[in-house]
């Protein structure tokens, strides 16, 4: 029997993270040491009291059914009661809200919902690749590049983005790979070019816990508009080290929420209803608007590596600021990404070559700071040998 693959698969790359732990498995079993500074999964452990909910709410039978397509009540008002005190921004559980397995889930249903075949869709580049591919690609959708450009900032152009007739525009901030930041009077002029082109703004906002020396992320609702153009991505999978737990949530636009939920009735049951329980015990840890002592000394290790990765890089002879947020360091590598990686792998160190997250990416590599300090020093060493 032959077996051909639908079209839309054939327009996709290959996953660039599936071909890196390929790679590291292969050296592994050559019995190579490999410090792997790639894929940005959070070595440190979740704080304990979520462990310890987890041993509570998994032992619990009546956990163990079908949750609600949008999620567990008490997890939506969980996520509402944390918006207000994060944010100051008022939600309804009841019709803004959703409860996703992980953000990535939520971002590709989000176009599923709403992206026809040949509609365009703004993308960032370089930017995490579900937007280009899984959002628009597998939508039979038409992906149009914001270059995300060092000069500014890494932020889109918005006086240069052509917004005529695109359905729908993806943005990350705290960005992943750059690191790079915004503040509110960005996100305003954001709004301002949704409105005006009535484009819908889908805002991934999964690092905005992860933040340093005095910076905190803002969410784009706070935006006076933005409820009727956006809706907002985030996870517990950074701020509480959940990766593998996947629960996620998306806030914002009624109408945005019911298309987004609507996709997942018919693909999905919801995230366990243990997992949704936990993660509202860890949305209400926070005090104010502060995250609870345990994640905060996570940010704080985060911090302490990123100072002695980018002292060691300088020492190098590269260029490269401290980043105000996330857990990625975005060097620009004077070459090729993928000989430079290449490079780095001969003596034991796996980066990400920056091709693999657009074209705009070339000439740039990105390090995850998700290793102890002491690896982290170790690579650098390794590093210095041959740069």
């Amino acid at each position: 029997m032959k077996v051909d693959f639908a079209d839309r698969i054939g327009r996709i790359p290959p996953y660039l993270f599936a071909e890196i732990e390929k790679t590291i498995l292969e050296k592994k079993r050559q019995g190579g040491d490999i410090i792997s500074l790639s894929i940005g999964d959070p070595d440190i452990f979740p704080p304990p009291f979520i462990l310890d909910a987890l041993r509570e709410e998994v032992s619990n039978p009546r956990n163990h059914n079908y949750s609600f397509s949008q999620g567990e009540p008490d997890f939506r008002q969980a996520v509402s009661s944390w918006y207000e005190k994060r944010f100051g921004v008022e939600v309804n559980p009841q019709s803004e809200v959703v409860a996703l397995i992980g953000s990535k889930e939520g971002l590709a249903n989000v176009a599923r919902a709403f992206v026809n075949p040949g509609d365009r869709v703004l993308v960032p580049d370089p930017a995490y690749p579900v937007y280009a591919n899984g959002s628009t690609i597998l939508c039979d959708g038409v992906p149009v590049v914001m270059p995300l450009l060092e000069r500014d900032g890494f932020k889109p152009d918005l006086d240069k983005v052509n917004g005529n007739g695109a359905k729908m525009m993806f943005l990350n901030y705290p960005n992943n790979p750059t690191g790079a930041t915004v503040d509110k009077t960005f996100l305003g002029r954001v709004v301002e070019f949704a409105e005006e082109n009535d484009v819908t703004v889908c805002y991934d906002n999964a690092y905005s816990e992860i933040c340093f020396d005095g910076y905190r992320a803002p969410s784009i609702l706070e935006v006076d508009g933005a409820m009727e153009v956006a809706v907002e991505f985030h996870s517990c999978s950074k701020t509480f080290s959940m990766t593998g737990d996947r629960i996620a949530f998306a806030v914002g636009n009624k109408k945005l929420i019911e298309g987004l939920t609507a996709i997942k009735s018919q693909v999905d049951s919801g995230p366990p209803v243990y997992t949704q329980r936990v993660a509202t015990k860890a949305l209400e840890s926070y005090v104010g608007d502060r995250p609870p002592r345990d994640v905060e000394k996570a940010i704080e290790t985060y911090r302490e590596r990123r100072d002695v990765f980018v002292k060691s890089l300088c020492s190098m002879g590269f260029q490269c600021d401290k980043p105000k947020a996330t857990f990625y360091i975005w060097l620009n590598c004077k070459g090729g990404s993928i000989k430079f990686a290449s490079k780095l792998l001969d003596v034991g160190v796996v980066a990400t070559p920056g091709i693999g997250f657009g074209n705009y990416g070339e000439g740039y590599m990105r390090f995850s700071l998700t290793q102890p300090k002491e690896r982290i020093e170790e690579a650098c060493e390794r590093m210095a040998k041959i740069l």
